[in-house]
């Protein structure tokens, strides 16, 4: 904690000496001057020094115009290997895809693949051949995104061999409010790990803050921690992702949406996978009455997507303004929308729906004919409990 409290105090000082922010790939999104923590070199270099480093990461980790672990190594740092995660160290995986272990062409470095493989967990072997592990990535804020459970392995990893975790933060694209319910633990999966809702508006340091406050790892470990923060950076900040996190998510638009849109992947709906407009779309080739069409097709990122190559109905959610669909937050509306316009029953609805929402209330209560605004009505005490519990684990301002 001192470590800690000492890194929040340079953040001050190196606020300052901020570089411009990235060119945005949405000029119209607006962008604030954000260090990330792995342009804080003066802070974290010093801790590296002389140690055996592992790297997880993967094409999110810029340091500006260069890699992390183009940064590291040109510096003279030993990197032993990279981990990554679900898409693979370059993000081109499709979504659940397992990747295997290989060599980074640019840097030769031995790739380790954490997702589809040793349960997301380096092995001890793996472990002991490192004294420290960097991570930087870029996560998007959400319960079912998968980059944070693979951080709380990695965590978990460290606490059992005895080896530090630096995380060079980064903002959260949603971190301006907390939105869903909590997950009931019984639902926990791949897509579901911590008992948070489904838009916990934290960074992935602060997150792992808590994680280590709360004992949430197995049987209550705790992982030796340092984040180094980033700077210029609050929970109300909008920041323009500079690289896609992943394939389907190529822009802010499909970032904002992504909370609302991702739960039509438990359902029998396509969300747009296989279009230039994933996440933003939705439809079923017996929607009806509907403006709007697209056709689903194989693509990188998504070889076989939801009812590919069938001609599908729905809405278009891209025009909408980034203020209104934050304001909305996490809007049930949609799914609820095809629900009733397809007349499926339960069989709209797959498994992996309440692996994605959480809990069982709420396909019942679809069911039951109650409105999005009767829904949320029913998780917003768990939201302000989670606020309160999280609060000790904030580093950035919020309003």
């Amino acid at each position: 904690m001192r470590n800690l409290l000492f890194l929040i105090l340079l953040s001050f000082v190196a606020c300052s000496n901020a570089k411009p922010a990235q060119k945005s790939v949405e000029q119209e999104v607006p962008l604030v001057e954000i260090l990330t923590g792995d342009l804080r070199t003066e802070v974290y270099f010093p801790l590296l020094q002389g140690k055996r480093i592992g790297v997880y990461s993967n094409q999110t980790g810029m340091a500006g115009e260069e890699h992390v672990v183009d940064l590291l190594q040109r510096s003279g740092f030993n990197i032993v290997y990279i981990l990554s995660p679900e898409h693979g160290f370059r993000g081109e995986a499709d979504a659940g895809e397992k990747v295997d272990n290989s060599v980074d062409a640019k840097t030769g470095l031995p790739i380790v693949s954490l997702y589809g493989q040793q349960g997301g967990k380096p092995d001890a072997k793996t472990m002991q051949q490192i004294d420290v592990l960097v991570m930087d990535i870029q996560d998007v804020g959400l319960r079912f995104y998968t980059y944070y459970i693979t951080m709380c392995r990695l965590m978990d990893a460290c606490a059992e061999q005895g080896k530090e975790l630096i995380i060079l933060d980064r903002p959260n694209p949603n971190g301006m409010y907390v939105d869903g319910p909590i997950l009931d633990m019984k639902h926990k999966s791949g897509v579901g790990w911590l008992p948070i809702p489904v838009v916990h508006g934290m960074t992935l340091g602060e997150l792992a803050q808590m994680v280590n406050g709360e004992k949430w790892l197995p049987q209550g470990r705790q992982c030796k921690l340092t984040v180094i923060p980033c700077t210029g950076y609050t929970h109300q900040s909008r920041y323009a992702l500079t690289v896609a996190p992943s394939p389907n998510l190529p822009n802010m638009k499909s970032i904002y949406l992504y909370p609302s849109t991702c739960l039509f992947e438990g359902t029998v709906m396509s969300l747009g996978r296989g279009t230039d407009k994933p996440f933003q779309i939705y439809g079923h080739p017996q929607m009806k009455e509907q403006p709007y069409s697209f056709t689903p097709r194989s693509k990188p990122g998504a070889t076989n997507p939801p009812q590919k190559d069938k001609l599908c109905y729905g809405k278009d959610l891209s025009t909408l303004d980034d203020e209104t669909i934050i304001r909305e937050g996490l809007n049930l509306e949609y799914v609820i929308d095809a629900y009733q316009n397809l007349k499926l029953g339960d069989k709209f609805f797959t498994s992996f729906f309440e692996k994605l929402i959480g809990v069982d209330y709420v396909r019942q209560m679809i069911k039951a004919g109650k409105s999005a605004e009767e829904i949320r009505t029913r998780w917003l005490p768990d939201v302000e409990k989670f606020k309160a519990q999280r609060k000790p684990y904030l580093l950035y301002e919020e309003r």
